[in-house]
């Protein structure tokens, strides 16, 4: 692909990508229960007798629905933009797994902790907690380096 073509399809892919995330991660791609019990349990669960897989289910079901969201999304955008099949691929993989990592919530405080910001992991105020704003930051970095690897395999 030509730079200038490169250069428009990255910029459409990202559109699509950033649009088909709010709509699937609040509207269509993920139910209350998904959202309520998507999350791994605290090590004071599990020390408690929990199961350290609980929450797997629910997360991976929202991320089935989600990308289910994002394919009709990206399915239209190939009607107007020709994409390459191995960066499509590679792309919805690596959404997948880090949507699904992500969601799981333990890695998003792990990160928020390393970085001297456990008390923004822990932030509720106003209806907004600093866990869901880092998560939303972590999606959008993964799908920019999905709207890369889109394009340029």
């Amino acid at each position: 692909m030509e730079h200038h073509n490169l250069v428009e399809a990255f910029g459409a892919v990202a559109a699509v990508l950033g649009v088909g995330h709010v709509l699937a991660d609040y509207v269509l791609g993920q139910s209350d229960r998904q959202a309520a019990l998507k999350g791994a349990p605290s090590q004071e669960e599990v020390a408690a007798g929990v199961s350290p897989r609980r929450g797997w289910g629910a997360c991976l079901g929202h991320c089935v629905s989600y990308h289910l969201v994002m394919v009709g999304l990206y399915g239209a955008l190939r009607l107007v933009v020709p994409l390459p099949a191995l960066g499509s691929t590679t792309a919805l993989a690596w959404s997948f797994a880090t949507h699904a990592i992500l969601d799981h919530r333990w890695p998003v405080r792990w990160i928020l902790r390393r970085l001297g910001s456990a008390g923004f992991a822990e932030l509720r105020e106003g209806g907004l907690t600093g866990l869901h704003l880092a998560d939303q930051a972590l999606h959008r970095t993964a799908l920019i380096i999905s709207a890369v690897l889109l394009v340029r395999l």
